[in-house]
């Protein structure tokens, strides 16, 4: 089982900037092959938002692109979303997740982070 803790949620103006952390925490943490960032606005369905590999291979949703960046620190078992020029549009509640193989696949969210942006 993988624990993930997310912080750095919060109100933010549009244009601003705010950086998400996710921590990961598992006896068979070696077994990740990738943490990303969902998300869910209310009333819609749950959305990708970026993912990175161990090897630092780097996916974004269109909507984010050249605007949030994902990142890992592997001996600190965290991964970040830097998330810059903040918009309306990017409100949010923010999930961690991670996915890997162990015996067999799995995935793993956190508990969620709010984000809000205000006009």
């Amino acid at each position: 089982q993988v624990q993930l803790v997310e912080s750095g949620g919060g109100l933010v103006q549009a244009g601003g900037s705010l950086r998400l952390s996710c921590a990961a925490a598992s006896r068979t943490i070696f077994s990740i092959n990738t943490m990303g960032w969902y998300r869910q606005a209310p009333g819609k369905q749950r959305e990708f938002v970026a993912v990175i590999t161990t090897r630092g291979t780097t996916d974004y949703a269109d909507s984010v692109k050249g605007r949030f960046t994902i990142s890992r620190d592997n001996a600190k078992n965290t991964v970040y979303l830097q998330m810059n020029s903040l918009k309306p549009e990017d409100t949010a509640v923010y999930y961690c997740n991670a996915q890997g193989t162990y015996y067999r696949p799995y995935a793993y969210w956190g508990q969620g982070t709010q984000v809000t942006v205000s006009s």
